[in-house]
């Protein structure tokens, strides 16, 4: 029987563990009524926790991929999994505003940024030279599949018992996935004494010991970037991914289903439904990387996300739960299916070595825009009682989105390697 290869190990483990902070991150959606309902807070307040949050896990990504460097991918992935669960025990005892900004702002946001950020693209750099780019759309698929799967049972919580017995749920899974990694977590293959999957010698190369200022590396990762056009252009679609995706969906569509008159159940399960497609659209996503030019991939991804965007209100002024469930097909195909492509033009650009902290600042920018559309949409909705218009404007910003893709140099695929 032919022994597995531990990088596939490594990969589960990983999986689950983006899976995990994904439900953590993106069950805000869930608690807004609940939270808005029992503290008397209004509804921008909320908005604006849930934009810090998303805007710190963001920022917080190179900062990440400089950690890892230096402390270790196995002791960042457990002290990032300790902070999103003592910031979950918290949630128990919050009381006021601050607090709330506190916790589901400053501490999930920090503690979710290396799963939601650089550590597909840490992970598959090191364990995989054969099959890196399925290696990676497996594990970016796991970002939004993580933030949507169990949004139904959540809100089911929620609904049947309190919002308080779905945080226990959460919390109970940090604590399981803790275990896990501090059990089989491996930082190099040199620690299990292998080398990466498909690598040809069987030397070992040493891991490299980094004992510079990990802020300054992210900084001068910074800079240099921002002097390539490649970079802002990234930089810019992914700020458009952002604000269209986690944002404006993963914050608002429950809310915009549930003021049609949706129950609340019934929207977190359409919302489920995208992140069951975004597992098979971004695998996918990532074994094209590997084959065809990565910007018609995002020429593509943008365009069609748009058209959907834009079909939305349509669909729920309708009130046609059939138009709505292809909706969440079409939508959950192409969630996150932009980041292999994204991913493997950053490797292309700025190398191997570099590209895990570049994507991390490309992140950033992915994350304001996921920062600048939750608080925005809360704030129309209060100025016209509708989220109309906040899907609307996402819906064109995606096509302008795909123009942009464009004007990125053309790929050479053996620099994907």
């Amino acid at each position: 029987m032919r022994k597995i290869h531990y990088s596939w190990i490594v990969l589960t483990v990983t999986f689950t563990s983006i899976i995990v902070a994904g439900i953590i991150r993106s069950s805000s959606g869930i608690f807004i009524d609940p939270f808005e309902t029992e503290f008397g807070w209004g509804r921008p307040t909320i908005s604006l926790a849930f934009a810090v949050g998303l805007l710190l896990y963001g920022f917080s990504g190179p900062f990440m991929a400089a950690f890892v460097d230096i402390f270790g991918l196995k002791k960042m992935m457990l002290y990032s999994m300790s902070i999103l669960a003592i910031g979950l025990s918290l949630t128990f005892v919050m009381r006021s505003e601050w607090q709330l900004i506190l916790i589901w702002g400053v501490m999930l946001g920090i503690g979710s940024g290396l799963f939601l950020t650089v550590l597909s693209t840490q992970v598959a750099n090191r364990w995989f030279v054969k099959r890196r780019g399925l290696a990676v759309g497996i594990l970016t698929a796991a970002t939004a599949t993580g933030q949507l799967v169990l949004l139904p049972v959540l809100a089911s919580f929620v609904e049947n018992y309190s919002w308080r017995a779905a945080i226990a749920l959460i919390f109970v899974l940090s604590i399981a996935m803790l275990i896990l990694i501090a059990i089989f977590m491996k930082s190099w293959p040199k620690d299990v004494g292998t080398t990466p999957l498909g690598q040809e010698d069987r030397v070992m190369e040493e891991p490299p010991v980094m004992n510079r200022n990990p802020f300054k590396m992210a900084i001068n990762s910074l800079l240099e970037g921002l002097k390539v056009k490649e970079f802002w252009l990234l930089a810019g679609s992914f700020f458009i991914c952002g604000l269209s995706t986690s944002g404006l969906i993963g914050t608002h569509f429950i809310s915009y289903c549930v003021s049609f008159g949706i129950p609340l159940v019934t929207a977190a399960s359409l919302l489920s439904l995208m992140g069951v497609f975004d597992l098979i659209g971004t695998t996918v996503s990532g074994w094209l990387s590997d084959r065809f030019d990565n910007r018609w991939l995002l020429f593509w991804y943008y365009l069609l996300r748009g058209i959907s965007l834009l079909f939305l209100p349509f669909a729920l002024a309708q009130g046609s739960y059939i138009w709505l469930v292809i909706f969440s097909i079409f939508y959950g195909l192409d969630w996150i299916a932009t980041v292999p492509p994204t991913i493997g033009l950053a490797r292309q650009r700025f190398g191997l070595q570099k590209s895990a902290m570049m994507y991390g600042w490309i992140t950033a920018a992915h994350q304001v825009g996921a920062g600048v559309a939750a608080f925005s949409g809360g704030v129309v909705y209060k100025i016209f009682d509708s989220y109309m218009w906040a899907f609307l404007f996402a819906g064109g910003f995606c096509l302008l989105g795909s123009l942009f893709v464009l004007l990125i140099k053309k790929q050479n695929p053996k620099e994907l390697v």
